[in-house]
């Protein structure tokens, strides 16, 4: 659905004319008018509106909508770039943040990308510092002025570049709503996490993920070994419907199960398979899925 549909959708569903609508937000019946018919698309500070009118995301008024501003697009941001010319080990600290998104990319730096559409204090308080140690990249990101991680994990974005011919190993630490790792290809990840929601897309190699919260784990492809370390917990993590791979347990109390389209099954793994999911810990569940939505 387009922006002007979902636009249109909404405010008859409020029983709100355009007229109404218009007048909320202080523009022409006419601006409403073309933004409805796709003629036309309101610039952020409408878009903040709107979203703050009908109390729907930015994120999910801008889903699928070509021609507007994206949700990668926001009114404060800070970013921190640093030339990058031999494979690297890197050591990454971020601390809270709402959303983030580590990728690689056919580039020469490190690019550490902060941004909100709230802050607009944020180049003030945050500060990122970048070390080139022999071989190791460290990065921290310092949080300035009194600003909490409650409020990092509310208004601050996360996204950050690594060059892909550089990349070795990564350890990654972030406390997020959501942790989104893609395009990458290194011997291994491991992240230290604290979130609900995993994304791989694109990732070759061994993930290793830290993580005592229950997760859904979202892999769109598995090329390589994921691990799941966890103490306490019950994950969920998706995988291909033409995914081969062998499940393994470690730890103590672990226990693997299987669904196929949200009903429980028989185990699916493929025993000696090159690709691998491994949970380790300690009293922990995994359930791995099929789903057709992401086949």
């Amino acid at each position: 659905m387009t922006f002007a549909e979902k636009l249109k959708s909404i405010r008859k569903q409020t029983g709100m004319s355009q007229e109404q609508l218009a007048e909320k937000l202080g523009v022409s019946r006419q601006a409403v008018t073309k933004w409805e018919t796709d003629a036309g698309i309101p610039d952020i500070e409408n878009i903040m509106a709107i979203s703050a009118l009908f109390d729907i995301s930015i994120d999910e008024l801008l889903s699928n909508e070509k021609g507007a501003k994206k949700p990668t697009d926001y009114l404060y941001e800070s970013i921190t770039e640093y030339d990058i010319d031999e494979p690297k080990r890197y050591d990454m600290k971020f601390g809270g943040a709402k959303q983030f998104l580590l990728s690689g990319y056919e580039g020469e730096k490190i690019r550490i990308r902060m941004a909100s559409n709230s802050l607009s204090t944020l180049q003030k308080d945050f500060k990122v510092r970048i070390d080139d140690i022999r071989k190791r990249i460290d990065v921290d990101v310092n949080r300035k002025n009194g600003v909490s991680e409650a409020t990092a994990k509310e208004a601050v974005s996360i996204f950050v570049q690594i060059p892909s011919p550089y990349i070795g190993k990564i350890e990654c630490a972030v406390n997020g709503e959501t942790v989104k790792i893609c395009s990458l290809e290194c011997d291994s990840i491991e992240l230290d996490i604290k979130t609900p929601s995993v994304i791989l897309e694109d990732v070759v190699g061994t993930v290793e993920i830290n993580c005592n919260l229950d997760m859904d784990v979202v892999c769109h492809s598995l090329k390589g070994e994921i691990a799941i370390n966890q103490v306490s917990a019950t994950s969920k993590i998706h995988v291909p419907r033409d995914a081969v791979f062998t499940a393994v347990t470690k730890g103590i109390g672990t226990s693997i199960s299987y669904e196929k389209y949200g009903r429980q099954a028989e185990r699916f793994d493929t025993p000696d398979a090159e690709n691998m999911i491994e949970l380790n810990g300690i009293k922990s569940e995994l359930v791995i899925c099929t789903d057709r939505e992401r086949s």
